[in-house]
């Protein structure tokens, strides 16, 4: 083992402390130990000042933040070219030092979100870096400029920091580039002509800042760029406008393989210059207010794996030449004003499809019952198409399914059997809205239908009973149907292993008998809506156990009782709606005293008596208070008028 040069351990799911006997492979040129969690740590590095022959390090996720020796140490090492320390939790560089890297051409400490308002200035002495990655921290301010010593850069990646200024002109000098990340900071100002002498840059991304104004024709001579993302810039400009400046004078038209223009405030029309771009693979156009109907010729467009145009005001029927972009995988139509027929031909040739979202659109999707889709999506949104009254057995081929809403559908049928085999790796299920009938299966989340975390059964007319959960279900709502019976089948049985579930919505039901005492193996619940059932009974004191309880609705039951002390353990409530039931006693002192974060009380019709607790008064963020209807005495806290957040609402 003295003799290994070359050890990588990365993602082979190890955990614990890194091992110090490392530091005995003193002939090691290439250590990486990088992992996808920070279940490996070091508390120091002093076994890495024997690998006086590495030249590549990686230690990415690696948690060093008990490391503080890790500067010191690794600039001992005179042979480093690369080190990967990206999310090492390091926070804080040192400011100034001597530094050896003298053959250092690979630096990323980036995703350590470094308390360090800027950029120490030894980094700019590392004159010999062509990649920089320092994205996913804190600086802030202009771009120091220092690094305008760094022109050897090919690679420069400030993604996710906070600096804002304009981009100074003299990083236009960095002919080498070929990589630029601004994205996700705060430059303003234009996009200036200046980008036309980076002239090696194949990926620029300026997204997410406050840069205004139009493209520059110059960045269409940019003849190496294969990907542009301008996302989240005010352009405020026509599509086509865009579309012109970067066609002239023409060499990105056989090169740009990724456009992204989503929320850029643009507007205008699908237009056939679009292709003109050969080669464009990935395109997206969100989140703007791009109008008119998606033109035949898209279909022309052969090269395009990602389309975008979700939520604009496209409108027209969907053509069906977008069957023919047989390497389409993922397809974006959400939210437009589409509408008209879709059939088997716009799917004929999508084979490759694996993303179809398409919801908010009122679509009708003509199918025969026996038609097999070319494709195996793993993502299916189609919520607000018609689909009905049927339930679609097309579906049934499709067996990868992580996400699927086929809610406001017209769905009036049963679900088959077959349905709830479809998928072992479902993830969200949202059939609401519809009316499909009949009884589920006696258990929701695991096998049949494994691994749910979502389910949306809500707005239909299932009955029955309800059903057994899996433990996995973070989600599940099954308001307004026609479920009877008790609740505890649900919360009570089999509770070997821990349960996840933080919504829990069955309001609107026939859903009778008390309400269980068993709240505490669902201890990370958030919301809690029961209303409208004909619940009877106390509320059981293991509710009060929910500590993480944020919303807690029992309105127009037949619950009785006083309230129990219990409650005054939720802490962080901020809504709680128990009017319409039979609840007596005085009105605890302990709401005012303990639920100070409280915006909504409800208590009305019920048979609370005594006096109001002055106590109510110190809900500083109230903003509905309801004690109607129940039979109180004596008169209303003068203090009531220092509840501002009611004033101010």
């Amino acid at each position: 083992m003295h003799t290994l040069r070359y050890l990588n351990l990365s993602a082979a799911g190890f955990g614990g402390v890194v091992p110090p006997q490392l530091g005995n492979l003193t002939n090691l040129h290439v250590l990486d130990l990088h992992h996808f969690s920070s279940l490996v740590y070091a508390e120091n590095l002093q076994w890495l000042s024997h690998l006086v022959k590495l030249k590549h390090l990686d230690l990415s996720r690696v948690d060093l933040s008990k490391a503080s020796d890790w500067f010191q140490v690794t600039n001992t090492l005179p042979s480093l070219v690369e080190i990967h320390l990206s999310g090492c939790q390091l926070h804080r560089l040192p400011l100034q030092a001597d530094v050896n890297f003298s053959s250092l051409s690979i630096l990323d400490l980036s995703s350590n979100s470094f308390s360090n308002p800027s950029i120490p200035g030894w980094i700019f002495k590392l004159n010999s870096l062509v990649s920089l990655d320092l994205s996913h921290n804190n600086f802030q301010g202009q771009l120091p400029h220092g690094l305008r010593n760094l022109s050897s850069l090919r690679y420069l990646n400030l993604y996710w920091n906070n600096f804002n200024s304009s981009i100074p002109s003299w990083l236009y000098g960095f002919t080498s580039l070929e990589f630029l990340n601004l994205g996700s900071n705060y430059f303003h100002g234009s996009i200036s002509n200046g980008f036309q002498n980076l002239t090696s840059l194949t990926t620029l991304d300026l997204s997410g800042n406050e840069l205004t104004g139009a493209v520059p024709n110059s960045m269409g001579s940019l003849c190496s760029l294969k990907k542009i993302k301008l996302s989240g810039l005010h352009l405020s400009r026509d599509l086509s406008e865009i579309l012109r400046a970067l066609s002239s004078p023409g060499c990105l038209l056989n090169r740009l393989e990724s456009l992204y223009l989503d929320s850029c405030e643009i507007f205008g029309h699908l237009t056939d210059r679009l292709l003109l771009f050969k080669n464009l693979a990935d395109l997206s156009l969100s989140r703007n207010s791009i109008s008119g109907s998606i033109p035949v010729s898209l279909g022309l467009l052969a090269s395009l794996r990602t389309l975008d145009l979700s939520k604009n005001r496209v409108n027209g029927t969907l053509p069906e030449s977008i069957g023919q972009l047989w390497k389409m995988e993922k397809l974006w139509l959400s939210h437009n004003m589409l509408e008209g027929v879709v059939s088997e031909v716009h799917f004929a040739n999508l084979t490759r499809l694996r993303l179809f979202q398409a919801s908010g659109n009122p679509l009708v999707l003509e199918a025969s019952p026996e038609w097999v889709p070319p494709f195996q999506l793993g993502v299916m949104a189609l919520s607000s198409w018609h689909l009905g009254p049927k339930f679609p057995s097309w579906l049934r081929s499709q067996r990868d399914f992580v996400y699927l809403d086929i809610s406001v559908t017209g769905i009036i049928d049963t679900i088959p059997n077959w349905f709830w085999n479809l998928s072992t790796i479902y993830f969200s299920l949202n059939l609401s809205h519809n009316q499909i009938y009949g009884e589920l299966p006696h258990r929701i989340g695991t096998s049949p239908v494994a691994d749910l975390v979502y389910v949306d059964l809500s707005f239909n007319h299932f009955d029955g009973p309800l059903p057994c959960l899996s433990s996995e279900v973070n989600t599940l709502d099954l308001s307004n149907n026609l479920f009877s019976g008790p609740i505890s089948n649900l919360l009570c049985s089999k509770m070997e292993e821990p349960y996840w579930l933080e919504i829990l919505h069955l309001a609107d039901n026939h859903l009778s008998g008390e309400i269980p005492d068993c709240w505490m193996n669902w201890p990370n619940l958030v919301s809690v809506d029961l209303e409208n059932n004909s619940l009877s009974g106390v509320i059981p004191s293991s509710m009060g156990s929910l500590n993480l309880l944020q919303s807690l609705h029992l309105r127009k039951n037949n619950l009785s009782g006083v309230l129990p002390s219990s409650l005054q353990n939720c802490t962080i409530l901020l809504a709680i709606d128990l009017g319409e039931n039979h609840f007596v006693g005085n009105i605890p002192g302990w709401i005012g005293e303990k639920l100070s974060d409280s915006i909504i009380i409800s208590l009305g019709s019920n048979r609370f008596q005594g006096q109001i607790p002055d106590n109510l008064c110190s809900l500083s963020y109230l903003t509905i208070l309801d004690l109607a209807h129940n039979n109180l005495s004596g008169t209303i806290p003068k203090c009531f008028m220092n509840l501002s957040a009611m004033a101010a609402n």
